[in-house]
């Protein structure tokens, strides 16, 4: 039953006659509004994640004004509101230390302003499920407006990935054979454009993840961010949500089990970034779905990968996604497996939105019968390093490290670390484990993408490109190679890695998910005895709230007063 103007959520800020109703209609006009332009009309806030610093997002000014006429077009009111754009590349010490305050000052944003529906803007990493999460939790109409990817690298006739070329040809660099003209070519033109990381990175990871679950309108997330169906789309969007609001479709019934369930199972099936583990755990959480680790392992033990985009895949990026079916197309190899009844954004079910969905290169979007890789993108291990649980991408490193022994090499900080690697006669060999700790949820702080440690400079010279290497950090969806991260809890609360010492022989099992350090159990306990824990990192401000609340990895790093669990949402404000 559809809503009347009445119902509508902004009629409490704007129909009364009463005085504060009267300020707010008359603070309207001082813009510039008449009361014909918004009294009776759903008013729908734009959301923009824009900066001047994310690169990501520096077509959103014009997709704005896309949304703003598909709003006006559908009958409504738009208004566009900032947010904190936690952009992935100049934010320090890492944009996951604010994915949490961009949550929380979108579930309060939405609260407290007359909004009856909103057109959440995002896409560089943190922004998709930091919009989403607090999205959930206000639970009023909503649909994800994804940024898109960027058009393809390239630099002397070279097709170039972002991300997975910087750190390819850094270590080239690193081994001399790059010279300064081809690092500052190679630098101009390994992001080309507007839009996010065009290789299956975090963001487009997340976006897809967003769409498989109902959130975008169909198969918006392959649409790359320059071409001109993404502004299409983002008119779309506007003339969409209105609709949204006059059915009362919020998140409360698009985010259910199910629909989680399906953006896992895509995530497999597209070579996620293993950011996508805390990611989705989060979002989950906020909408009352217990997900855990080893819900996404079994999924991954049975879903292929499907989606031959680097850097799980060979050759391929996301323009050559979209043009070969994109995410729609994607779906439909593995629908069979999806719940297809789960409502979406556009008022249809999932069943609905792959009707006519077809692949066009099957060599980009694979079928069954020909995965890029037998089992899904992100395989969750145990054992005494990781009692809670560690992530690592087995279609993203060589197979030879899926069964692998050899002596641990520990370093306290990143710089202590990238000080030893640089050192050409470290004593180090290719069977090695190097190990970085104090790079998790509070020792980062925040978990930045320090997970990928660098190949030590003797090895790179040896030519070795790859190796076993541990910690609680995070790294970039864009990287790839034999990176065990994650790892929970991590050692700056006492978790099992901070007892591991250089010489420890560590082992890892993959196909039995183990992940051990070969030490007695009693050797193990007289370390702990002697732990002592490190000095807070924060004293004061968001640093110190969040510290107090973050939760580990296992369970999504969101504050524990957020989850559903902790309590129910703050209901309506009131108006006086």
């Amino acid at each position: 039953m559809r809503k009347t103007s009445e119902q509508l959520r902004s009629a409490r800020w704007f129909a009364p006659d009463d005085l504060r109703s009267f300020g707010h209609r008359s603070r309207l006009m001082q813009l510039g509004y008449s009361e014909a332009d918004f009294m009776g009309k759903p008013v729908i806030g734009i959301l923009n994640t824009w900066s001047e610093l994310n690169a990501c997002h520096s077509h959103f000014p014009e997709r704005v004004e896309a949304v703003k006429r598909g709003v006006l077009a559908a009958g409504g009111f738009p208004v566009e509101l900032p947010t904190l754009s936690v952009d992935e590349s100049f934010t320090k010490p890492t944009s996951m230390l604010y994915r949490n305050l961009l949550a929380m000052e979108t579930e309060e944003t939405i609260r407290s302003h007359p909004l009856d529906g909103v057109v959440l803007m995002g896409g560089c990493d943190k922004t998709t499920p930091g919009l989403v999460m607090g999205g959930i939790t206000a639970n009023v109409p909503m649909i994800y407006l994804p940024a898109g990817p960027m058009m393809r690298g390239n630099y002397a006739g070279k097709t170039l990935g972002s991300g997975s070329d910087a750190w390819k040809y850094w270590d080239e660099r690193r081994a001399g054979n790059v010279s300064d003209e081809e690092w500052q070519g190679l630098q101009g033109g390994i992001a080309r454009s507007a839009g996010v990381c065009m290789t299956m990175g975090t963001a487009s990871t997340m976006t897809a993840i967003v769409d498989a679950m109902g959130l975008t309108l169909p198969g918006a997330s392959s649409i790359p961010a320059v071409d001109s169906a993404h502004q299409r789309m983002a008119a779309d969007c506007g003339r969409r949500i209105v609709d949204m609001v006059w059915e009362d479709l919020a998140p409360n019934r698009i985010v259910t089990e199910a629909s989680i369930r399906n953006g896992a199972i895509v995530a497999m099936a597209t070579g996620c970034s293993t950011n996508a583990v805390v990611h989705i755990i989060a979002m989950a959480r906020r909408a009352g779905v217990d997900l855990d680790l080893d819900d996404l392992d079994a999924l991954g033990r049975t879903t292929p990968l499907l989606a031959n985009v680097r850097p799980s895949g060979t050759g391929y990026l996301m323009e050559d996604f979209y043009i070969a079916g994109g995410i729609r197309g994607l779906m439909a190899q593995i629908a069979d497996r999806l719940h297809l009844s789960c409502i979406t954004a556009n008022g249809k079910s999932l069943g609905e939105n792959l009707d006519g969905a077809k692949v066009y290169n099957d060599d980009v979007i694979r079928p069954l019968s020909n995965p890029v890789y037998h089992e899904g993108s992100l395989a969750v291990l145990r054992g005494n390093l990781c009692p809670d649980g560690a992530v690592i991408k087995p279609a993203a490193c060589d197979p030879k490290y899926y069964q692998h022994q050899g002596p641990a090499l520990v370093f306290d900080s990143y710089a202590e670390m990238k000080a030893a690697i640089d050192d050409e006669d470290l004593d180090v060999t290719p069977d090695h484990v190097l190990v970085l700790r104090n790079a998790g949820p509070l020792g980062g702080p925040g978990m930045p993408e320090w997970g990928m440690l660098p190949i030590p400079k003797a090895l790179i010279k040896q030519g070795f490109r790859d190796m076993l290497r541990i910690s609680d950090a995070r790294m970039s969806g864009t990287s790839y190679g034999a990176c065990v991260l994650h790892v929970a809890p991590e050692s700056y609360v006492g978790g099992p890695l901070a007892l591991l010492q250089t010489g420890d022989i560590v082992k890892l099992d993959l196909e039995n998910r183990r992940l051990d350090m070969l030490v007695a159990e009693d050797e193990i306990a007289r370390r702990r005895a002697a732990w002592t824990p490190p000095e807070p990192r924060f004293q004061r401000g968001w640093g110190w709230m969040y510290s107090k609340h973050v939760t580990q990895a296992d369970k999504g790093c969101d504050f524990d007063f957020l989850e559903r669990g902790f309590g129910p949402a703050a209901g309506e404000p009131d108006i006086y």
